[in-house]
């Protein structure tokens, strides 16, 4: 976080934008900020949503955070698949779902 920003941006967000083997992101801060926060938002704003469709469809917490997923990268889509990625992510911890499934898939690491 700096003075200018308000908004501590995770090191797991961050990666998103670091291609391999480099340590700059490709996104200024200002702009790296702003995509979180609408990331950020969306995981918030799913999480009832998912806890409905798992409850009122009696699916696992995987397909629910699967059709989410794809919910997301539907067209127009408003966010990058890595940044779906993670809304989905983070949504599974909002919801203290597991998230072994997604993780592999990705070989991210846990979103700290």
């Amino acid at each position: 976080m700096t003075e200018e920003f308000q908004i501590h941006i995770p090191p797991s967000f961050m990666a998103l934008y670091v291609p391999p083997g480099k340590i700059k992101p490709t996104l200024g801060l200002r702009e790296m900020a702003a995509r979180y926060e609408l990331c950020e938002d969306l995981a918030n704003l799913l999480t009832d949503q998912a806890a409905q469709m798992q409850f009122t469809l009696g699916i696992t917490e995987e397909l629910v955070l699967t059709q989410c997923e794809q919910g997301l990268l539907a067209e127009p889509s408003v966010v990058s698949p890595n940044e779906a990625r993670w809304v989905v992510c983070r949504l599974a911890e909002l919801l203290n779902w597991p998230m072994d499934q997604l993780l592999q898939a990705t070989h991210a690491t846990p979103l700290a």
